[in-house]
């Protein structure tokens, strides 16, 4: 689906890479599991943790940490695979532990800032401020679809 804009979300999955709190549009959320183990695939890029079936399905495992260039994930007991749907296929996002579902007001809904280069910069598609915290909502597509 080639969009020139994309719509913005009504409620964020949100999760903790690290320090950083982070989210997605819950449209593209399938799943959250607890599997984190992966097959190695040989000659992928070091963010790639290998394939994993999913009740019968191939799909992909990312440290979305390595990935955004935010180190590794630890893996603990809160670590979390979030399963999304992107260019059509599933693709886990690994991620340090899940926080919450939520509401988005667009009056609440910041432009990422300017100066993240890379791929960080790609990656977002906006700040959401919250009570507690900034949550910094994710382009899926974008992230998955960036070399680094």
């Amino acid at each position: 689906m080639a969009e020139q804009e994309k719509k913005a979300p009504d409620q964020v999955c949100t999760f903790w890479i690290g320090e950083a709190l982070c989210g997605v549009d819950i449209r593209c959320v399938q799943e959250i599991n607890r599997q984190v183990d992966a097959t190695p695939v040989p000659l992928s890029p070091p963010y790639v943790l290998g394939v994993m079936n999913l009740r019968g399905r191939v799909v992909t495992v990312v440290d979305l940490a390595a990935k955004l260039g935010l180190g590794s994930t630890r893996f603990t007991d809160e670590t979390r695979n979030v399963i999304v749907q992107s260019q059509g296929e599933p693709v886990g996002l690994l991620v340090d532990r899940i926080a919450d579902v939520v509401d988005v007001d667009l009056e609440t809904v910041a432009p990422a800032p300017a100066n993240l280069g890379g791929i960080r910069g790609t990656a977002f598609q906006g700040v959401l401020r919250t009570d507690g915290a900034l949550v910094g909502i994710l382009d899926v597509d974008a992230v998955l679809g960036e070399e680094t």
